[in-house]
């Protein structure tokens, strides 16, 4: 799914919108035990209470594509009887109005979700009308020829509200606040069928992680069953560990620079795209390749790549470069630089010493007071006549 699509979805998350037709939840406590269940038709909850509900659902939808939303296929060995797949089509099927179903995803999540403390398992079936669209993009709403029923899975923490102070308007004056359990924002979830190309895709879906470096391998695995994709952080160590490992002597700063700077422009010229911009296997190869990096050096790229990230590895060039920012760093220095002026830095050899140099282009601050090329500061004096 890319931006648009994912925009689409969470617009229907309103009240002139919606067409939830259901909502199910299972609170657990900190024990792993089932305290309450929820089973409503949505459109019957209280006004405030929907509110509330669309805040979560939107933020089950929120984040960057590659860190916070990550879009997985289900292989051909995750389909079929016995598969999660297989139990997330009855669900979608139902429209969550099976008891034994929904008591059955429960238990697979209490069982594989890793969590400290109690947490609110949220469950919706939508089926949204999909408004056809002209070739300049306008919304159609009589002309829609499908409709996408979709479930979205949203696990949220339950923690006390924090102590304080309140004011008893009946008594005028202030009391000690009573603590009870709220519901926060959710730490994972995902949408299933994914929604690409503005249709259903029954081979995909959306993972949603609050925090990019941690997915929940173990609920990907029960509740999924789709192959653990990198997460932001490890993508970008991966990245540098197969530079490093595949340039081996032949990895100097110029020829990383140059990788950077070619990873860099890459982005830049398709900055517009709708779908942000991966890498596999080929295509790092190829950057690598447009980057001066010697035939002899690749021999043993493809095995470097697979062994650190794996064949079919996938990674976000935004999670690998940065269009803010090009550091250099040693063991007691920084330096960062403008993306497009790394050209005013450069390694040299000066008196038998391997050393960093950097052009000075126009004036320099030590600690925000300007200073002059010859060590003096510069003091700038307003002069009155």
């Amino acid at each position: 799914m890319i931006k648009k699509e994912i925009s689409e979805i969470k617009r229907q998350f309103t009240p002139n919108s919606c067409s939830i037709s259901r909502i199910c939840g299972c609170y657990v406590d900190g024990e792993k035990n089932k305290k309450a269940t929820l089973k409503e038709a949505f459109l019957s909850l209280p006004e405030e209470d929907m509110f509330k509900y669309f805040e979560i659902l939107r933020k089950n939808l929120s984040g960057t594509l590659g860190k916070n939303l990550l879009n997985l296929e289900f292989p051909l060995s995750a389909e079929g009887e016995g598969t999660p797949h297989e139990l997330l089509m009855k669900l979608r099927a139902t429209r969550l109005t099976d008891d034994e179903l929904l008591d059955t995803f429960y238990d697979q999540i209490i069982e594989s979700y890793d969590y400290v403390g109690n947490f609110l398992i949220l469950l919706i079936h939508d089926a949204y009308d999909i408004p056809g669209r002209t070739s300049d993009g306008i919304e159609m709403e009589d002309a829609s020829d499908e409709v996408y029923s979709y479930i979205l899975c949203s696990i949220c923490p339950v923690d006390l509200s924090k102590p304080g102070l309140s004011y008893n308007e009946i008594e005028s004056n202030f009391q000690n606040r009573i603590r009870d359990w709220v519901v926060g924002m959710p730490e994972w979830g995902f949408l299933f069928p994914a929604f690409n190309d503005r249709s259903t895709d029954l081979h995909s879906t959306l993972l949603y992680t609050r925090k990019s470096e941690d997915l929940h391998d173990s609920v990907i695995e029960r509740i999924l069953g789709c192959p653990l994709p990198l997460p932001a952080g490890s993508q970008k160590e991966s990245f540098q560990a197969i530079i490093a490992d595949t340039l081996g002597d032949a990895c100097d700063y110029e020829t990383v620079k140059t990788i950077h700077e070619n990873l860099n422009e890459l982005i830049s010229e398709h900055k517009d795209d709708p779908e942000p911009v991966v890498l596999d296997k080929y295509q790092v190869k190829t950057l690598l390749e447009n980057s001066g990096v010697e035939e002899e050096q690749l021999e043993n790229f493809d095995q470097n790549f697979d062994e650190t990230a794996g064949e079919r590895a996938s990674i976000y060039a935004s999670n690998i470069a940065s269009t803010r920012a090009f550091e250099v760093k040693t063991p007691d220095v920084v330096v960062k630089v403008n993306p497009e002026r790394t050209d005013l830095v450069e390694t040299r050899e000066i008196d038998g010493r391997q050393c960093l140099v950097i052009t000075i282009d126009g004036g320099i601050e030590v600690n925000g007071i300007l200073v002059n090329q010859n060590g003096g500061i510069t003091t700038e004096k307003n002069t009155e006549n």
